[in-house]
């Protein structure tokens, strides 16, 4: 049996998904070494200086990252004399595998991965062809990534989200809200699949033991909890909570409904919001609007209109929530008129006591507007963005995310979604 190196270009950005991978491989008793390299230069020295037979390299990236981490992988692999297997694994490499391997990626792992990177590494360590390895696409002679079969989606309980670890703790994957310029339900699936309470709760006690005693979440929509439809299980919401908090010291707080995760607008209810307030730390709600205009909104396929957005905040207000909430401008189909609603929604809103957290539109991979085509965002609502800011109301990075936009339409355009694909093994 081959000796096998992980090595992995480790950013804070992307430590979620890469403590689930490392935690599948721990649980699976999968003999590894394991280097983490916080640095291109560090990576490279962690490649150089394994004795392993193989090394496997693991690299995760949002799309926005991908021009960035294809210039970071060729100094990785000047430095490091070519040697080492990279894999790019995430929403992005599933969404555009061929970009990815054109880019320099010996692999893209596509879909969920903890499935396959315990079958990679084993593959490796028997020296078994790649090609019996789901869920990854693999470039062929011709340069054309060829996928294998599909990797499994498991129940949550099936994988911890970290072992020895720290971080959020992932209670919900898939989102049956499919907004169309979101790559969560492509990703993970359109249905939630919840972690268990008794799994929860087992993560909670492996922090404690670490000396923690802050505890958050990452989940789509927080309220969805428990839940397979649209509306919420507030018991189930309850269990949770209380279960968590059972498991704290006094001193524990934990926080919901606040980053890494979200609340739907209509989902904000007196009921909802006594309920956080009963077991939860956090001052703050993530609320997404993402637009003022109810056209635009029917148009993402969001599921509301703009009503319960003015509700949400009026009601999280009332119970000594401050929120914050998610607009999107540029999206595809707006017109002046639609920025305006959204101006005007944001403004309202911000004299309600909420504080407004502003996007650029940008065509995701993998997404239903992938291929869509931004709305101009002409200066005068730049300047109003800006003076909500100078106000103190509104914050975000929409400036940068225009950039990002404006690189991944190119991209769209010179990878048509309807490129063939083929399948191996």
């Amino acid at each position: 049996m081959a000796d096998v190196s992980v090595v992995v270009r480790y950013r804070k950005a992307v430590t979620y998904g890469v403590h689930a991978l490392l935690a599948a491989l721990e649980t699976a008793e999968i003999e590894h070494d394991l280097r983490l390299g916080t640095t291109p230069e560090e990576t490279a020295e962690h490649i150089t200086a394994s004795e392993a037979d193989r090394v496997l390299v693991l690299w995760s990236f949002y799309s926005p990252d991908a021009e960035d981490m294809a210039a970071e992988l060729a100094t990785v692999k000047a430095l490091s004399g070519g040697r080492g297997l990279h894999i790019a694994g995430g929403v992005h490499a599933t969404a555009e595998p061929q970009q990815v391997i054109d880019a320099g990626w010996d692999l893209a792992g596509i879909g969920e991965g903890e499935s396959t990177i315990i079958a990679l590494v084993r593959a490796l360590q028997d020296d078994r062809p790649l090609t019996t390895v789901p869920g990854l696409a693999i470039k062929d002679e011709d340069g054309v990534a060829l996928r294998t079969r599909p990797a499994p989606q498991l129940p949550l309980d099936a994988f911890p989200s970290f072992v020895g670890r720290n971080g959020p703790i992932e209670i919900t994957r898939g989102c049956r809200y499919t907004c169309r310029f979101c790559q969560t339900p492509f990703m993970f699936g359109g249905q939630f699949r919840h972690r268990s309470v008794d799994s929860v709760r087992e993560h909670v006690r492996g922090m404690v033991d670490r000396g923690l005693r802050d505890i958050r979440f990452i989940t789509p929509t927080s309220l969805s909890y428990g839940s397979p439809g649209p509306d919420p299980d507030l018991g189930a919401v309850e269990e949770l909570l209380a279960g968590v908090k059972e498991e704290l010291p006094p001193h524990g707080r934990v926080f919901f409904g606040s980053f890494p995760s979200e609340v739907r607008p209509e989902h904000v209810t007196p009921e909802a919001m006594r309920l956080l307030k009963k077991y939860v730390a956090n001052d703050n709600l993530i609320i997404g609007a993402q637009s003022g205009s109810d056209k635009v909104l029917a148009a993402s396929g969001r599921g509301h209109d703009t009503s319960p957005v003015r509700d949400a905040v009026r009601i999280a207000v009332e119970h000594g929530f401050r929120p914050n909430v998610d607009f999107i401008f540029g999206m595809p189909g707006e017109d002046e008129s639609d920025q305006a609603a959204s101006l005007k929604l944001a403004e309202d809103l911000a004299d309600l006591g909420a504080r407004i957290h502003t996007h650029t539109f940008m065509p995701l991979p993998g997404t239903p507007w992938r291929d869509a085509e931004p709305a101009f965002i002409p200066l005068t609502t730049m300047r109003e963005l800006d003076r909500l800011a100078q106000r103190g109301d509104a914050y975000g990075h929409w400036r940068k995310q225009a950039e990002h936009s404006a690189r991944l339409a190119e991209t769209a355009k010179a990878y048509p979604r309807r490129a063939r694909r083929r399948r191996t093994g």
